[in-house]
C-alpha cells in the first residue's frame, strides 16, 4: 500500500511515471484502449491503469520489443476506430518507431501517444544502478524535441514538466479529436518493483 501511495500520489519533486498513470486512467474514466511499450513505462501502465473493459490491454509482455506501442495503437485505432486509443511509451522505445507518426498522419488517425520522458532506457538504467554500482553505460539518451518532431507531422503536441500542469494536459489529450502527443517528463531514476534478478529465485525477490 505504501509503494502505491508513494507511485501515484507524488507532492514534490519530478513527476513519477505512476501518478501519469493514476491521472490518465482518472480522466478516461477507464474506458481506453491502452498499448505499452516496454520497460518501466509498461510496468507502470500495467499496474495503474484501471481497466473499465477487456481486451484494452495491448503489450509485448516478455519479449522486450521496444517500440511496439505506437504501431500496436495503430492497428488498435484500425480496428476499434470508436474507442480511444493510447500508446504508453518511453522516450527510448518512441525513437525505435516515432516514424510511425507519418502513418498516423496520413491514415487522419485520432491516436493519443504519452511519453514518460526520463531521459534514460529505465529499466536498463535501473539493473545498472542496483547490479553494478551505477556504472552506468549507454543508457542516458540526448533526445530531440518530441514535440517538434509531432509538429513536423502535423500532430498536435504538449510538454509537462510541472506537477499542477499534469490533469490539464491530460484533459486536453484525451478531448481533442485529432492525433495528440503528450511529453511528460518524469523523475529520471525511478525504479520498479518488486524485481527478481537475474539468476535469482521468486523468494528472493527485491521489494526496494
Amino acid at each position: 500500500r505504501a509503494v502505491i501511495e508513494s507511485d501515484t500520489n507524488g507532492s514534490n519533486g519530478k513527476i513519477k511515471m505512476g501518478e501519469v498513470i493514476h491521472v490518465l486512467s482518472s480522466v478516461t474514466n477507464g474506458d481506453a484502449i491502452l498499448t505499452g511499450d516496454v520497460g518501466q513505462n509498461q510496468m507502470k501502465a500495467a499496474r495503474y491503469y484501471q481497466f473499465s473493459h477487456t481486451n484494452s490491454w495491448i503489450t509485448s509482455g516478455g519479449l522486450a520489443t521496444m517500440g511496439f506501442a505506437l504501431p500496436a495503437a495503430i492497428g488498435a485505432k484500425l480496428a476499434t476506430p470508436e474507442r480511444e486509443v493510447i500508446a504508453i511509451v518511453g522516450d527510448g522505445g518512441f525513437q525505435m518507431t516515432i516514424q510511425e507518426l507519418a502513418t498516423i498522419r496520413q491514415e487522419n488517425l485520432a491516436i493519443k501517444i504519452v511519453v514518460l520522458n526520463n531521459s534514460y532506457l529505465g529499466m536498463v538504467r535501473q539493473w545498472q544502478q542496483l547490479f553494478f554500482d551505477r556504472n552506468y553505460s549507454h543508457v542516458q539518451l540526448q533526445n530531440p524535441d518530441f514535440i517538434k518532431v509531432a509538429d513536423g507531422f502535423g500532430i498536435k503536441g504538449r510538454r509537462v514538466s510541472q506537477r499542477a500542469e499534469l490533469g490539464d494536459a491530460l484533459k486536453e489529450m484525451h478531448q481533442s479529436e485529432e492525433a495528440f502527443l503528450l511529453e511528460v517528463e518524469v523523475e529520471q531514476e525511478e525504479n520498479v518493483f518488486p524485481m527478481v534478478p537475474a539468476g535469482a529465485g521468486i523468494s528472493e525477490i527485491r521489494l526496494a
